[in-house]
């Protein structure tokens, strides 16, 4: 998902930064440790729409490639797919063997990695399903869950009452977006008292567009607007910011993803009714256990498929499980080391963190 883990450690994200500017991070001995040959090469979408890669996807594949003793490539394409193009480029005639992409967009990245299979290079999709291209594997949590977590949450928020909810998704070129979508509406479109009023992609998940679009919906429905399906905490919070505006923050329930500090501290206030919490080293993990295993020609461990419906193939998948967060269970996200106390408990926060029993 992309999506918005806004500022958890902000000079963790600075150092990867200034990693990826020289070019990314590579350990020259670690093929001599493991008798691997060749190297693995990830490339990472961005630092615009969610931290976490530089926070948390970065630092967690170092650490498994590091312990397995690999050769290995992280380079993040900054937003733009050129510059997503060229890394591909300069890995492929550097000597990886293994390529692992979170693509910005599925032609983009299926372009990549068709590029890679001409040269025989192995290539797993990280976190989003490049749709028309031909990855070997896929690695995510099961973004459908991830919808239906969302679904869950809004509706345990309205209750049964009747309500009008509009649907703030992800970026349309996002395929993870597509799946959160269609995960919500299998849960929401079943409650009768639910009536959809308005539904838009946010683009790019960019939030300022998220709050302009969520601010037109509000006029053209007049503020009758009783729930927001908002796909991460950065595009939840923008509408969060427009319903404080008109006055009505904490009365509409308003859901959101990726467990970051800001969606938390709303949770905290009472303005963000849930949001849905990956731990990313599971992924992390998932995804540098399977890219070692071919390093070492060996066959990857799945349990699961996806379904490419442009490449219209079945793709061998690692499929993980989300967890929705509320106040009620909003501890366990500190517990896991996911956010830090000292980050979510600052300043008025702390007393409200200890009423959520996060000691």
């Amino acid at each position: 998902m992309r999506k918005g883990i806004l500022s958890l450690t902000a000079l963790s994200a600075a150092a990867a930064l200034t990693l990826t500017a020289c070019g990314g991070d590579s350990d020259d001995k670690g093929s001599a440790q493991s008798g691997a040959k060749g190297k693995i090469g990830v490339i990472l979408p961005d630092t615009k729409s969610s931290a976490r890669y530089e926070s948390f996807d970065r630092p967690f594949l170092e650490q498994s490639f590091k312990a397995a003793g690999v050769q290995y490539d992280i380079q993040n394409a900054e937003g733009s797919t050129q510059r997503f193009q060229t890394i591909a480029d300069q890995m492929l005639t550097s000597g990886v063997t293994v390529l692992i992409t979170d693509g910005l967009d599925s032609n983009s990245a299926a372009a990549v990695q068709r590029k890679a299979k001409a040269q025989g290079v192995q290539t797993i999709d990280y976190d989003r399903l490049a749709l028309g291209g031909v990855a070997d594997y896929y690695v995510s949590f099961d973004n459908v869950k991830v919808g239906e977590e969302l679904g869950k949450g809004l509706q345990k928020c309205l209750g049964d009452k009747a309500a009008n909810i509009v649907y703030l998704n992800g970026a349309p070129t996002d395929n993870n977006a597509t799946l959160f979508a269609q995960g919500a509406h299998s849960v929401l479109d079943t409650v009768t008292n639910y009536k959809k009023t308005a539904e838009q992609a946010v683009p790019d998940w960019d939030n300022q567009q998220a709050a302009t679009i969520f601010e037109q919906m509000w006029t053209d429905k007049g503020g009758k607007i009783d729930g927001v399906l908002a796909a991460n905490d950065g595009v939840g919070n923008a509408a969060i910011s427009i319903l404080k505006k008109n006055g009505q923050a904490g009365k509409v329930p308003v859901t959101g993803q990726d467990a970051t500090v800001e969606g938390l501290q709303n949770i905290l206030d009472g303005n963000q009714c849930m949001t849905v919490y990956k731990p990313i080293k599971q992924e992390t993990d998932a995804a540098a256990k399977l890219a070692i295993a071919l390093l070492n020609g060996q066959k990857g461990e799945t349990n699961g498929v996806s379904k490419d419906t442009v490449g219209k193939r079945d793709v061998p998948s690692v499929l993980l499980t989300p967890i929705g967060v509320t106040k009620e269970n909003i501890k366990q996200v500190v517990t896991d080391g996911f956010v830090k106390k000292e980050e979510l408990c600052k300043g008025a926060y702390a007393a409200k963190c200890k009423a959520a029993g996060i000691q």
